[in-house]
């Protein structure tokens, strides 16, 4: 089955590419022509996941699929949370976002946080919706050099090392979008 993963993000393609095996062929927005930036404008992760799946839907008809991730912590009433890419501006940097985050944390002890992915799936014009949760907590420097955006200062639950430290196979085992994924992944095969 040919679907496209609307995203830019080679890491997030990568990832996903290496949950789905070889049954499912993903395509980029770049390999359908897609080069405009996709409006992100909802107040909510599911929001926006199915904000940006119909956009490719609609404009391009392809079968598709968008996520949205936010990192929560609690001690920041939920922060960043829908805003994680652009934390800390626009350019959507990820050491900014990571420094802000260390900064806003240096004097608070409750570190619990989690990430939470969704992903909007756009069948034949028909959404289906799929959640992922890993239970953390925000390290107080970071950690690792592998793994992408908040990956260095998140440590999950039952671990003692960041996403950053790991190999990518054992993230993708436990990680908020390995775990929505499963759950696509297990929805597609049901059709399949």
């Amino acid at each position: 089955m040919e679907l496209v993963f609307a995203t830019n993000n080679q890491h997030k393609l990568k990832e996903l590419q290496a949950i789905l095996g070889n049954e499912f062929h993903l395509l980029s927005l770049k390999d359908i022509g897609c080069n405009e930036e996709i409006p992100e404008e909802q107040e909510t992760l599911v929001g926006n996941a199915s904000q940006k799946a119909f956009f490719i839907y609609n404009k391009y008809g392809y079968n598709c699929f968008a996520d949205d991730t936010g990192l929560e912590i609690e001690a920041l009433n939920g922060e960043p949370g829908v805003y994680s890419a652009r934390y800390a501006g626009e350019e959507k940097s990820a050491e900014a976002n990571m420094k802000k985050v260390l900064d806003k944390m240096a004097k608070i002890n409750r570190r619990n946080a989690r990430f939470k992915t969704v992903i909007s799936l756009i069948l034949n014009g028909e959404e289906h919706l799929f959640e992922g949760i890993v239970e953390g907590k925000i390290l107080p420097e970071k950690k690792g050099g592998s793994g992408f955006g908040y990956d260095p200062i998140f440590q999950p639950e039952g671990f003692d090392y960041s996403f950053a430290e790991m190999e990518l196979s054992q993230k993708n085992k436990i990680s908020h979008r390995g775990r929505a994924v499963q759950k696509l992944v297990a929805y597609l095969k049901e059709l399949a």
